[in-house]
């Protein structure tokens, strides 16, 4: 090589070296700085100090001097055994402490020739970084040995036959929502099976051709589950057109549209599904003798015949009744049905969504019970005035209260429907709720369907301003007790905790407690002394701590450490403040929300997917909030609300603060999460004793990545999830909701991935099975949702073992 190639290549390393050490110092400058602020308000000092270290080892490196490398060997080393220190082996945590800080280990590394040094020095600075890269390499061996599962305890064999066959689902069908009105999410099918479902293959791929128009973009998000019954699948896409397909092929047979209006879409275009209905007695070729029963966007009941899609003449007015009447001023999308209604001793039972946090006098949650055959209203039970008679021209429901805008339960043999209730029309602000408000929000409610009188009610919080109304199902099982079975539910709530209750009379059949919670926030005199807890289970992790604090990188970590050590939060139930962030955890999204859980009721195993992720909320003053223009959809620009998260702005109008909620805590440049993952997972729980089988994060990371961009790496972290699971007799899980777009099937026993999917769009939605010809279907709605941020599409997709 000539000296002038050899000049040539040592001015590029030294400009290399510069550059490399003004990144060094510029990092530095802004961990000190923030380490500063940290470290005054009480944080850990450690970014201060490895600030000031970068720094220095700029400083050296600037001038070519190879005290630099020692030094950013030394702050290196220094990181490693604080971050094992702070976490343990935990591969996600250390990622922000690790990665960067490794990155640029190589990147000095690759530079030591170019620093001005004696051949000894240089082989001194070598040997300390060979050294720490050592440390990393064995690090990284630890880590990837700690990612391995624990071994899961097998299912006791004592847990067998615990119920009686009475309330299983029906077999070959998928009659209901959650199998059947007992919410249980459980096949007796068992064709397919640990062993053989690796085999499972596309059987059919149906469209409901319902995608977003222009306006109604961001807002999307099918939820539905099929019903199977006979020869017949029937859904409802995400605007409410019933479909029926061939279980067989997927050949669409008939299809009816209620022309639902994009101005009605609430915060997300949704439809959990239908209702099936056989009249008792009727001709089974009669028009309507069985029909197909759903609620709309837009708040009306239609019923059509289950064979031919055709509105049914007797059903109301030409096939349809309005729940708004009665209500008031209802503005396009504050009143909408997303879930489906159910049935019970032949009375549509049917609650509904009133969009959140826009007006305290939001039209009335009043719960509505309809004659399945004529659509005539039986009874309207508005617990605001305490009174369940028919709508009247001279009656007005009660403006404001809570609603049930999800799934109720049902038990033929009693006559309840079982309404998981939510909370009033203003979330996170109590002064002016009524008694009746306080005592029936945020329960589980039995109303008698012959009077629609309240049976009982057991209440989950205590003058709820946590948005955790209760999102689940509520499961009906046969529970062992000393004196035999008794007929229980298992109510899961949002805020982590399980219940299992008496459904005859709402008693608790295992231990709860009342323990002191936070006190003070903006109403100190509303918040009650004590909240329950169950002793039986909960899927709620241990609380918050500055070390659970994640990000891309040490800066991001930073941030949110910062910000968690200046927001109000003493655990859960931290009351909700207006001089500063609050931290709520769990968020509203569960613990447990809409997709519920999945109990297999023979060998007594409760299956329950879960979230694990906080809210940063603040309550906004009213001035604050005009200033920011926050109003009432009803006087927004077209009475569109974008499609930003709920909570992320609304007016709250009628009270003194609205309210800004960062729904999972995220940072606002890269958009990753200030808690470390996991963010989701999949437990199996034995119902007997409510002692955990075993627990998994459930979702990979390949749609999940900073700044919104999909990483696509095949590697769990337990992502948010929306929808539910199935399982089966055959000893097999399905489930889709993460948001990795995978369709998965899980061991029973030991919760080990057996098979996955790649679905075109997002599984934001509970699958079903059933059987038809011989064969086991797995069945799933791949129609994305734009709050969890997968791809909308219209797919409806069937699975089955290869054909004969």
């Amino acid at each position: 090589m000539t000296w002038e190639h050899r000049g040539a290549r040592g001015a590029a390393g030294q400009w290399a070296l510069r550059i490399v050490a003004a990144l060094l110092g510029l990092i530095g400058l802004v961990l000190a700085i923030g380490g500063a602020w940290l470290a005054f308000i009480g944080g850990s000092p450690y970014y201060l100090l490895a600030g000031l270290g970068l720094c220095a080892a700029a400083f050296f490196l600037f001038k070519g001097r190879v005290l630099g490398v020692a030094i950013y060997a030394a702050v290196f080393v220094a990181t490693l055994f604080w971050a094992l220190w702070e976490v343990g082996l935990h591969g996600w945590a250390l990622v922000p402490r690790v990665v960067g800080p490794l990155v640029l280990f190589f990147v000095v590394l690759a530079l030591v020739p170019a620093i001005s040094a004696s051949r000894t020095a240089r082989q001194l600075a070598l040997g300390g970084l060979v050294g720490a890269l050592a440390l990393v390499i064995a690090g990284g061996i630890g880590v990837a040995m700690s990612a391995r599962a624990p071994e899961p305890r097998p299912l006791p064999a004592a847990q067998l036959a615990m119920t009686e066959p009475s309330l299983w689902p029906v077999g070959a069908d998928w009659p209901a929502y959650g199998g059947t009105y007992s919410a249980r999410r459980y096949s007796p099918l068992s064709q397919i099976t640990p062993d053989n479902v690796r085999r499972l293959e596309r059987a059919w791929v149906a469209h409901t051709r319902d995608l977003p128009s222009e306006r109604a973009k961001n807002k999307y998000g099918a939820e539905t589950t099929p019903l199977k019954v006979g020869d017949a699948l029937y859904l409802c896409s995400a605007k409410n057109i019933l479909i029926s397909f061939d279980p067989a092929t997927g050949r669409e047979r008939w299809r009816y549209d209620p022309k639902v209006a994009d101005d009605w879409i609430p915060y997300t275009a949704a439809c959990r599904g239908v209702a099936y209905y056989a009249v008792p007695g009727a001709d089974p070729a009669e028009a309507c003798a069985s029909r197909i029963i759903e609620g709309t966007l837009d708040g009306r009941i239609i019923a059509v015949d289950a064979r031919t899609g055709v509105p049914c003449a007797g059903f109301g007015r030409n096939g349809q009744v309005d729940i708004k009447l009665g209500m008031g001023a209802v503005f396009p999308g504050m009143v909408s049905i997303t879930s489906p209604p159910t049935i019970v001793r032949g009375v549509i039972v049917t609650g509904h969504q009133v969009l959140d946090g826009q007006r305290n006098d939001a039209p009335s949650g009043v719960i509505q019970g309809f004659d399945a055959v004529t659509g005539e209203q039986r009874w309207a039970w508005d617990l605001g005035r305490d009174a369940s008679e028919p709508a009247t021209p001279d009656v007005t429901y009660t403006r404001g209260t809570p609603n049930m805008w999800t799934i109720a339960s049902g038990d033929e043999a009693l006559g309840h429907a079982y309404l998981p209730m939510g909370n009033s029309a203003v979330d996170y602000w109590s002064s002016d709720r009524s008694a009746q408000e306080n005592f029936y929000a945020t329960s589980l409610v039995a109303l008698d369907v012959t009077t629609g009188r309240p049976a009982w009610r057991f209440q989950t919080v205590h003058m709820d301003v946590w948005d955790y109304d209760l999102g689940s199902q509520a499961t009906l099982v046969d529970f062992p007790s000393p004196a035999g079975m008794v007929p229980a539910l298992v109510l899961p709530s949002k805020q982590g905790d399980i219940y299992v209750l008496d459904r005859r009379t709402g008693r608790p059949l295992t231990g709860v407690e009342e323990r002191p919670v936070p006190q003070g926030g903006v109403e100190p005199a509303q918040r009650t002394k004590t909240q329950l807890f169950s002793l039986y289970h909960t899927l709620a992790r241990q609380e918050l701590t500055e070390k659970d604090m994640w990000g891309m990188s040490l800066i991001d970590q930073m941030v949110c450490r910062i910000q968690f050590r200046l927001a109000d939060y003493r655990g859960m139930y931290t009351p909700p403040t207006a001089d500063r962030r609050w931290v709520q955890y769990p968020g509203y999204n569960g613990g447990s929300d809409w997709g519920g859980i999945a109990v297999d009721p023979v060998r007594g195993v409760i299956v329950a997917n879960y979230n694990d992720m906080p809210n940063y909320n603040r309550l906004v003053p009213r001035e604050e909030a005009d200033r920011k223009g926050w109003t009432p959809r009803d006087q927004a620009r077209g009475g569109d609300l974008g499609g930003g998260a709920e909570g992320a702005g609304d007016p709250q109008a009628g009270s003194p603060y609205a309210v800004s909620v960062n729904a999972g805590w995220r940072m606002p440049f890269t958009k990753l999460l200030c808690k470390q993952p996991p963010y989701g997972g999949i437990r199996a729980i034995d119902l007997r004793t409510g002692r955990t089988i075993w627990d998994r994060p459930l979702g990979q990371a390949r749609r999940n990545g900073p700044f919104g961009i999909p990483s696509m790496l095949p590697v769990g972290i337990g992502t948010p999830n929306n929808g539910g699971a199935v399982v089966t007799a055959g000893g097999v899980i399905f489930i889709a909701a993460a948001t990795d777009n995978l369709i998965r099937a899980l061991d029973l026993r030991t919760g080990e991935l057996l098979w996955s999917d790649v679905l075109p769009a997002g599984g934001q939605a509970t699958p079903m099975t059933y059987e038809h010809g011989g064969r086991q279907y797995l069945v799933i709605m791949a129609g994305g949702h734009h709050f969890m941020e997968t791809p909308v599409g219209d797919e409806v997709i069937a699975y089955a073992l290869p054909g004969s």
